[in-house]
């Protein structure tokens, strides 16, 4: 919906010009809401030959047009659907490209729901999964079978931090016509581009650092030529619309996204940086830090990071300990999701849903998300609970 744009040299300059056309809107800059079900057609031959944008509001609205237009051009894809969440972009994406009896390769590291969604639901119409090891790399060709037609990736992996070799599992893939989704939502667009290495789908939480205040569910996929047709025939058989709103505050959100996250990588990194001398963390799982499993994957690839990462405490603490420092943080709250401007944090452990790789780093582990907070104020906020943690453990 939104006009042709001449290509801009810097991000922050198209991020305030996508999605929108004030000239179609009476002049107002930003992209209304539009609200609808039935769409009327002027005479018998219009609604004949279906002569309108959308014939019903199934097919979208303007302002989901808008953020899927915009939304595509941001990824460098052919084209991009929209979904109510992250989980629903995941379960559209991978409903798009398979069939019953075909067998698909999941990371081992992946958003544990996306594997409640395999178990739980691909398995019912005979779609087999098999998991594998983050790191495999171009190892991964042993795993496809005559029968595999996608690999998952998430990378990094969203509680263990695992950087994929996105472009060597992508070359495998195409060898061998599997086709690649890759839920991109820490990094977003912005820090890796997934389709400019080999990706067919990328998909993301546009819930996090798109929507950036905790105040919107949102899920996008988008696609490249090859994959294009069959994303959108799936996602117009089943109807899976995102709310007018939740698009309009993604749209606003846009527009702020790459300062919001690069103040986010600064914020993240100097946390992170802080908590590495911390004597009760022995290791802190962030992608720019080489302790971080597949960190060159991740210099090689990405433009930056975000600010979600993971800390493994020194073996001797306690979960007695770990619930006297997270219970009484007085910034940190405890919540599952990234992005907004609310500092996170949240106990993980791995190893009780891995199935080829063990996850066993050697202490508890806690993983944060670092809003736009003061520093000093985090840092002095997680010193007291650290103290707590000594104390108690």
């Amino acid at each position: 919906m939104s006009s042709p744009k001449a290509p801009f040299k810097h991000i922050s300059t198209e991020l305030t010009q996508l999605g929108r056309n004030p000239h179609e809107q009476a002049g107002f800059v930003n992209t209304p809401i539009y609200r609808g079900s039935t769409v009327v057609y002027k005479t018998v031959d219009d609604i004949k030959h279906s002569r309108a944008r959308f014939s019903y509001g199934t097919d979208g609205t303007p302002t989901i047009a808008n953020l899927e237009d915009a939304w595509t051009t941001l990824s460098g894809a052919a084209g991009t659907v929209l979904s109510p969440s992250g989980l629903g972009s995941i379960a559209l994406a991978l409903l798009a490209m398979v069939k019953a009896g075909d067998h698909i390769l999941v990371t081992d590291s992946v958003y544990r729901p996306t594997r409640q969604f395999c178990a739980n639901m691909l398995s019912r119409f005979g779609v087999e999964t098999t998991y594998y090891d983050p790191l495999i790399g171009i190892g991964i060709e042993r795993l496809i079978r005559p029968n595999t037609t996608v690999i998952f990736l998430e990378s990094p992996g969203s509680q263990s931090f695992e950087v994929q070799d996105v472009p060597g599992i992508c070359s495998v893939a195409k060898k061998h016509g599997v086709k690649t989704i890759i839920d991109n939502t820490w990094a977003t667009p912005l820090f890796f581009r997934a389709h400019e290495h080999g990706c067919d789908l990328s998909l993301e939480a546009g819930t996090k650092y798109l929507g950036g205040h905790s105040d919107l569910l949102l899920g996008l996929i988008s696609a490249n030529a090859e994959t294009w047709p069959a994303l959108r025939t799936t996602y117009d058989s089943m109807s899976m619309l995102p709310g007018a709103e939740d698009c309009f505050l993604a749209l606003r959100g846009l527009r702020t996204m790459h300062i919001r996250l690069k103040e986010a990588e600064k914020r993240g990194l100097d946390i992170a940086h802080w908590l590495q001398e911390r004597p009760e963390v022995s290791t802190v799982l962030h992608p720019a830090f080489p302790e971080c499993p597949g960190h060159n994957f991740w210099k090689r690839d990405f433009t930056g990071s975000s600010g979600v990462f993971s800390i493994v405490l020194d073996k001797k603490y306690t979960p007695r300990g770990v619930a006297a420092m997270l219970d009484h943080l007085q910034i940190f709250s405890m919540g599952y999701s990234w992005g907004g401007f609310e500092s996170l944090i949240i106990p993980f452990d791995c190893s009780t849903y891995r199935t080829v790789t063990t996850w066993n780093p050697g202490g508890l582990t806690l993983r944060l998300q670092i809003g736009l907070e003061d520093p000093d104020d985090l840092k002095a906020d997680l010193d007291a609970g650290l103290s707590r943690l000594r104390k108690e453990s």
